[in-house]
């Protein structure tokens, strides 16, 4: 193969009570990428469609995962990469990390894989480090893995993908505003009460355990955030109302999508997940936001092959 077009799907991280370390990746939403091979060596984006977003390699999170990958290969050609961005920058729902996952994805299928997909988590995380100042793994993860996946630890870099329960939703609201990840980092406490870190860790280990045993009580039970979400939903308006009408209309959980704006819900079964959709809708109706809305299965299969030459 000379040539992939791919999807890569837009991810949530965090899941509520796992910063940096969970997330999850979404089925029907993503962007579509092209890479090619070619003669010239180094790597070139030619084309991005639906954002403004730079083409220049080094400004470009796509460009500079490629060529965290490219410094380790052992090769005498290089790449063009295409981008058709559907994620919206600032969304919270895996924008830079799409392009970052996408690029590193296909290069390493056209070079025959040498790289496992942990070496990809790495090469991606640069990309995550040029849009957010920090290279985290919880959203590149999910993208490359599929389905939820758990950073057990960032030195060395370990990566566990999770069981996903066959009947779990998710619904994300995308009020149109945008907040940058560096600034939703920046308005984070260096350090929390232990009191409130014992909540988080067992929240995270009942959501594991409600993941494997399929326990969706349990799962709902587990979707609280102690730590990040009281500082994070200031950032995002009707957040409580968004939070509330969508438990009653039934989901299991509500929280905030990354570093925001988007809010996502987990519901068990479809119908429940377009309910849960329908009260966001109406909460944002009211304030008179637009907004984007998406429901999906967790995708458990990751980036996608569309076409290949």
């Amino acid at each position: 193969m000379n040539e992939l077009k791919i999807f890569v799907p837009a991810t949530i991280a965090n899941v509520s009570c796992g910063f940096d370390v969970l997330g999850l990746a979404l089925d029907t939403v993503g962007d579509e990428m092209t890479i090619r091979k070619v003669s010239e060596k180094g790597i070139k984006i030619t084309k991005i469609l639906g954002q403004d977003l730079p083409l220049e390699t080094h400004k470009n999170v796509a460009g500079v995962a490629a060529l965290a990958l490219l410094t380790k290969a052992n090769c005498d050609f290089g790449f063009e990469i295409e981008i058709n961005k559907c994620i919206k920058p600032g969304s919270g729902i895996g924008s830079s990390a799409a392009s970052s996952a996408g690029a590193v994805w296909a290069m390493n299928e056209l070079l025959g894989k040498p790289f496992t997909i942990t070496d990809l988590v790495k090469f991606a995380m640069e990309g995550e480090r040029l849009a957010s100042g920090v290279a985290h793994a919880d959203n590149v993860a999910p993208a490359l893995f599929g389905g939820f996946t758990l950073v057990r630890s960032y030195e060395p870099l370990d990566i566990l993908s999770i069981h996903t329960p066959k009947e779990l939703y998710a619904t994300v609201i995308h009020p149109q505003i945008e907040i940058k990840t560096s600034d939703a980092r920046n308005i984070l406490k260096a350090t929390v009460p232990l009191k409130d870190a014992i909540k988080q860790w067992g929240n995270l280990g009942g959501l594991i355990s409600g993941l494997y045993t399929e326990d969706y009580d349990l799962i709902g039970r587990s979707l609280e955030d102690y730590i990040i979400e009281p500082i994070r939903s200031i950032l995002i308006p009707a957040f409580e109302s968004v939070k509330q009408e969508a438990k009653n209309a039934g989901a299991l959980g509500c929280g905030i999508s990354g570093s925001g704006p988007s809010i996502f819900a987990l519901s068990k079964g479809k119908k429940t997940a377009l309910s849960v959709a329908n009260a966001m809708k109406l909460v944002y109706n009211k304030v008179g936001i637009d907004y984007d809305i998406h429901v999906s299965k967790v995708n458990t299969k990751g980036i996608k092959i569309l076409d290949s030459k």
